[in-house]
């Protein structure tokens, strides 16, 4: 994708690169850009990159809701006994 390619190549050598500064960094992004700006941005994308960005999207969304949500049972084993016999 052409704007990480740019945040990275303006940010290499101001940052350490672990997360909290990639936080920062995405978040300091995100806050400067106006819908427009990041509908323009996602129309630039190719195909795979599409997907991809979607695919992070659906799993990153999707680990939140089940981390929020208690969606075992207390007591609910997580594999379940079978007798083998």
């Amino acid at each position: 994708m052409k704007i990480v390619d740019e945040l990275y190549n303006l940010y290499k050598n101001k940052l350490t690169g672990d997360e909290e500064d990639i936080d920062m960094l995405a978040f300091a992004f995100l806050e400067e850009m106006s819908r427009e700006d990041l509908l323009h941005i996602i129309q630039e994308l190719n195909e795979q990159e599409l997907y991809d960005l979607m695919g992070l999207y659906l799993i990153e969304s999707l680990k939140g809701k089940f981390a929020s949500e208690d969606y075992r049972k207390p007591n609910s084993p997580i594999f379940t006994h079978r007798n083998l016999h």
